[in-house]
């Protein structure tokens, strides 16, 4: 297919009979269309990049590559947080924000804010206290699989059943229900229930919220997710077309860590997040496999999966739009 049919696949997304069918497999593959995604998607959009734990100290510094295209994110001496891009000096600085503990970095120096578009968010994860957070565990992976197929996954449950049936199915319904709500053409809202409440220690949680797992995603491949007396992050930053980094990690409140070994709790928390990330890795570098097959069509989206028309339908807005 021709970057003009695949935009104009992604286009129908956009319709009000928009299509319960996945993209195209070409959209996994083509060249084109990464090319294409290199410049109006990853050359302007905001990407989660760090908890500013990770960026506390003044000179502290770390470095990504949105689309193979590096920036690095580094805490002044006067405290402020700055990003430059490692491809030269000449080179507008990409835009920072700083939202409540999370970093984001947007390769476009003229960026329209991000929070803004999370103030909705914000006000509903209040109980959370994300600005008071820390970090107790991190990690780092790269997975061979183009990020569309990564972060699709992530905008939907309906996949722990097959490939997570020993974790993550463990604390959610069969079915994965989900409920979308789409707050801006950044950011998506995603709530999935747990089969029995988690236990809360010491947030203020509703009843609702220990029953509910809370993800907020920020377009296009970023996300937090509220468990209970924790946080998890996740960015999925391309690097080839079918190549990208995972970076993430797990924040708690210092109330909650009273009394707890922090070595253990991150030792526990990063081999979690090992077997789970494992689990999801090699199902989709599977699924690239796959698409990447001339005999590959497109699937029939299920019920279950709202979330993967809403990443579509942003990737629309950024690609015919932009």
């Amino acid at each position: 297919m021709t970057l003009t049919e695949l935009v104009a696949e992604l286009a129908g997304y956009l319709e009000s009979d928009a299509p319960e069918l996945s993209l195209s497999p070409a959209s996994f593959t083509s060249p084109e269309l990464w090319e294409a995604e290199r410049e109006r998607v990853f050359g302007r959009s905001w990407l989660l990049a760090a908890h500013t734990d990770e960026l506390a100290a003044p000179g502290e510094s770390l470095t990504l590559s949105p689309a193979g295209r590096p920036v690095t994110v580094s805490r002044g001496e006067d405290g402020a947080l700055r990003a430059r891009s490692a491809l030269g000096p000449h080179r507008p600085a990409p835009a920072v924000e700083e939202w409540r503990g999370f970093v984001f970095v947007n390769p476009d120096p003229d960026a329209e804010p991000l929070a803004p578009h999370l103030r909705r968010i914000g006000e509903e994860l209040d109980a959370y206290r994300l600005p008071e957070m820390t970090r107790i565990a991190g990690w780092t992976e790269e997975w061979r699989c183009n990020w569309k197929i990564a972060v699709q996954n992530a905008h939907e449950n309906y996949h722990a059943m097959g490939l997570h049936p020993t974790t993550v199915a463990l604390i959610t319904p069969p079915g994965g229900a989900m409920e979308v709500r789409t707050e801006s053409s950044w950011v998506t809202r995603l709530l999935s229930p747990f089969r029995e409440p988690l236990v809360a220690t010491a947030l203020p949680l509703s009843a609702e919220q220990r029953a509910t797992m809370y993800n907020c995603a920020v377009f296009p491949c970023s996300s937090l997710a509220a468990f209970g007396d924790s946080v998890v992050w996740i960015t999925m930053i391309p690097l080839t077309i079918d190549r990208i980094e995972v970076r993430g990690g797990v924040l708690m409140h210092p109330c909650a860590l009273e009394g707890q070994d922090r070595d253990v709790l991150r030792e526990q928390n990063e081999e979690s997040a090992a077997v789970v990330n494992r689990e999801d890795r090699l199902g989709m570098e599977a699924v690239q496999r796959v698409v990447s097959s001339r005999f590959a069509e497109r699937g029939h989206l299920s019920p279950k999966e709202p979330g993967v028309t809403a990443f579509y339908q942003s990737l629309a807005r950024a690609l015919v739009t932009g």
